[in-house]
């Protein structure tokens, strides 16, 4: 895949999405799936896999712009689940009805309440938005990052569940859709593109996206995502989410 390296390559947007996701004036292709020379190799992962995958990764790196000490936070939960030998991840798709980030693909999650430990803002967030029961394991975090419209950070926990969730149901007020997905179809070649965007400040910015049928994850939980991929498939490493 070209990166855009010696030219611009100006991004193939599919169209068959619900989403109308900005193409700023000047972005270009990025490079192809840390594991995309990997797809002869094992790609089919338990979670088991995720557990292993965490045991042997330090504490998560901080991002640039942490939450100072006693100041609210927020958390996102990925919660993963055997079936039929495979992990499946749990997604939700954002009610239009909100007023940041209607209609987008993210994990369940929200801001931290005072007296609150992160952990269980991310349980209790879970629960509200997609009736999770509150049995889920963690097994780590990704890297912390923050929104660039919003600046919150943001703590990722990755927890599993002993058998597939039942009784799922989305709370209407904040969720849309609940979208459960197994990891291999996150790793096919043609699932994942990124690009580089221009900022004002002349840096560039890489963006990652996961299409999936109707809806395309992107942003900070496509960076999510990509790093949990790359903690199992070896390709990525702590410090190396590629969002702030």
């Amino acid at each position: 895949m070209d990166t855009g390296s010696d030219r611009v390559v100006v991004p193939h947007r599919p169209d068959r999405f619900r989403q109308h996701i900005p193409l700023p004036p000047g972005a270009r292709v990025g490079p192809a799936a840390p594991w995309y020379d990997l797809a002869a190799k094992k790609m089919r992962f338990g979670t088991a896999d995720v557990h292993d995958a965490f045991a042997d990764l330090g504490p998560a790196a901080p991002s640039p712009r942490e939450v100072v000490p006693g100041r609210p936070g927020a958390a996102v939960l990925a919660a993963l689940y055997d079936d039929d030998g495979e992990a499946w991840i749990i997604l939700t798709r954002r009610t239009e009805l909100l007023r940041a980030h209607s209609g987008e693909v993210s994990f369940p999650g929200g801001r931290q309440e005072p007296g609150e430990a992160l952990e269980q803002t991310a349980r209790r967030e879970t629960v509200e938005e997609i009736a999770l029961a509150d049995d889920v394991r963690f097994v780590g975090e990704l890297d912390h990052l923050s929104t660039i419209t919003s600046g919150s950070v943001i703590v990722p926990f990755v927890g599993v569940l002993d058998a597939p969730p039942v009784g799922l149901v989305p709370n209407p007020a904040e969720v849309d859709a609940i979208l459960q997905v197994p990891l291999s179809r996150l790793l096919s070649p043609e699932v994942f593109r990124s690009e580089i965007w221009p900022m004002p400040d002349g840096t560039e910015f890489p963006v990652f996206f996961f299409d999936l049928d109707e809806d395309t994850v992107w942003g900070a939980t496509a960076a999510m995502l990509r790093q949990l991929l790359g903690f199992l498939t070896g390709t990525v490493r702590r410090g190396e989410l590629g969002h702030s």
